[in-house]
């Protein structure tokens, strides 16, 4: 790889979103980024192939998936040295939202090489736009394990979290995700759950988890198509009762150990600083003697 990066003939790498489900929602720009470049790089060729033919587009098709990615960008990162420009595609939606593509992306970055988006799509941020819940901040989770010992496992680390989750999910787990989900972050966690997004059949469901899950059991058409789930932070906890539970742990503590053991054990079970609780204690100490 002896081509110059920064050379104007050298060719770009252009990561570029396809519609979810309505073929309308593929931009104006997408469709003369796809039908100018070189080579369009997709998940799937012969789902590609469809999608280039219903707007009469003819760009040449190789396939960049999970199984051939890391072996394959290489010879991707070649051509695109040598001045060919290549497109990105997924099955639908933006590339590497829980889709192939990172490993040609960090191998363009790492080469110098351009990489420009070419946003649209994502079914992560349709679903959160209409879930009726807090956007100020989320964090995607993509897919949970499909174990259930792991995916209770992670739901757990995840259960004090203040922003919107978002998660994607296959249909045919999504009972077992909401009674994880019920039983991990409560019956009255609010929450949504969207399929379908931008086709037909998109219905979106909404409120308390336990509501939902009562739903998905009864509702064969609510675990149909593509799943996005949308669970509501955790309410934050007042500090008045975080520093009411502290002196009270600290009380006990104190019973039976020195101002410092009793920090470091408090410090362990909440999570606080050791100092801050060590300085707490001794002022309870100092309190106790006077």
């Amino acid at each position: 790889m002896t081509a110059d990066p920064h050379s104007p003939h050298a060719g770009k790498v252009f990561v570029v979103a396809t519609p979810i489900g309505n073929l309308g929602d593929l931009s104006p720009r997408a469709r003369e980024v796809l039908a100018s470049v070189s080579l369009i790089a997709a998940e799937d060729t012969r789902h590609t192939r469809q999608l280039l033919q219903s707007f009469g587009i003819g760009t040449a098709l190789t396939s960049l998936h999970e199984h051939n990615e890391s072996e394959k960008s290489s010879a991707l990162i070649e051509r695109i040295l040598r001045g060919e420009s290549l497109a990105l595609v997924s099955d639908a939606g933006t590339p590497l939202i829980s889709d192939p593509g990172f490993d040609l992306i960090a191998a363009a970055r790492a080469q110098g090489i351009e990489v420009i988006a070419v946003p649209g799509p994502c079914a992560a941020i349709a679903a959160v736009s209409v879930a009726g819940l807090p956007t100020d901040r989320f964090t995607f989770e993509g897919f949970l394990p499909a174990k259930s010992a792991a995916r209770r496992a992670q739901l757990e680390s995840l259960a004090a979290e203040s922003r919107t989750l978002v998660f994607y999910e296959a249909p045919h787990r999504l009972v077992e995700t909401l009674e994880d989900m019920t039983a991990i972050f409560g019956v009255d966690r609010r929450a949504s759950v969207s399929r379908e997004l931008t086709k037909r059949f998109e219905t979106t469901y909404a409120g308390a988890l336990g509501e939902l899950l009562a739903t998905a059991k009864c509702d064969e058409n609510m675990s149909r198509g593509e799943i996005v789930i949308v669970v509501a932070g955790a309410a934050p906890v007042q500090r008045e009762a975080v520093a009411l539970d502290m002196q009270q742990l600290l009380r006990a503590l104190l019973q039976e150990l020195p101002a410092a053991q009793a920090a470091k054990v408090a410090a362990k079970i909440t999570g606080v600083k050791r100092a801050e609780l060590y300085e707490m204690a001794v002022r309870m100490g100092k309190g106790r003697e006077e």
